[in-house]
Parts: structure tokens; C-alpha cells; sequence
């Protein structure tokens, strides 16, 4: 790719909480972070003298990452992790036997694995390109997303269209 743009704001950030399942069954305690994300979107040629406009993928991103903020995120697609609705709760046991009941309101199950900052920086990387897309008619041929769990540690997913 000859050209990039890259856009990393202070409010591309979200504050959600999680636990890791780990191949054992074993699980981290629940906890969260105060992530940020930082993007590349790469072109093969510019149009209108831009690989695209800040203007316009700046509330992209944020949008998203407004849809984690102030939530539990659970992976709907860990075969060892057990999710039920009930009265407007979601009972949620993972392979330990714990039991955590949470108001369905402040989860977001996603349809990830796992919710490691790698899995979360391959969903930011699909939503974004998708709403890029459905938006402008526009497919960043190569998108970067990274996405910072704590300051210097950070997990880093490439889209390739």
C-alpha cells in the first residue's frame, strides 16, 4: 500500500470489564480496563486527494467504541462458557462452576471467542470496516486496529479486504 492515515484521539477509548478463559477450563478473575484504540486504514491510491476522510472515520470509531463502554463483555462463542436469560438476568457459568448473575442490561455478549484485546481488536477491525462500508462505499484495502488494554501493553489486528 502507498498511502495510510492513521487516527489515534484521546476519546477512542472504552471502559469495560471481562475474564479470560483459558484452554484448561481455569479463568481470570473478572476485571476491567480503561482500553484506547488507534487505527490505520491503508489505500493503494487516493481519491479526492485522501485515503479517507478524518472527518468521517472519526465518529465511526468512536461509535464503537461506545458500544463496549460501561459493559461486561462475555464471549458468545466459547463453547465452555455457559450464558442463560432469566427475569432479565443473565446467569453466566464458566467451566470453574462459578456462578455470576449480571442485569442483562450491562453485558454485551459478543460473538467472539474470547474477549482478549487481540479477539477485541479483530471485532473493532470487522465493525468499523463494515460500517466504513455501509456508510461511503468505501473498503480500506488494509485496516489496522489496535487496541491498549493498559498503558505499553497492547494487542495489534491487520483486515485485509
Amino acid at each position: 500500500m502507498d498511502y495510510s492515515i492513521k487516527v489515534y484521539k484521546q476519546y477512542f477509548n472504552f471502559a469495560s470489564s471481562h475474564f479470560l478463559i483459558f484452554k484448561d477450563g481455569t479463568r481470570e478473575p473478572l476485571h476491567g480496563h480503561n482500553y484506547r484504540v488507534k487505527l490505520k486504514g491503508e489505500a493503494c491510491q487516493l481519491e479526492a486527494d485522501m485515503v479517507f476522510d478524518f472527518l468521517d472515520i472519526k465518529p465511526i470509531v468512536r461509535e464503537v467504541c461506545d458500544t463496549l463502554d460501561h459493559k461486561l463483555l462475555l464471549p458468545g462463542e466459547n463453547d465452555q462458557l455457559k450464558i442463560e436469560e432469566k427475569e432479565g438476568s443473565l446467569h453466566v457459568t464458566p467451566p470453574d462452576g462459578d456462578l455470576f448473575v449480571f442485569p442483562k442490561k450491562d453485558v454485551l455478549i459478543l460473538p467472539l471467542p474470547n474477549t482478549s484485546a487481540e479477539r477485541l481488536a479483530i471485532y473493532l477491525a470487522k465493525r468499523i470496516h463494515s460500517t466504513v462500508r455501509e456508510r461511503y462505499h468505501f473498503n480500506f484495502p488494509r485496516l489496522e486496529i489496535e487496541v491498549e488494554e493498559t498503558p505499553g501493553q497492547c494487542a495489534v489486528y491487520t483486515f485485509e479486504a
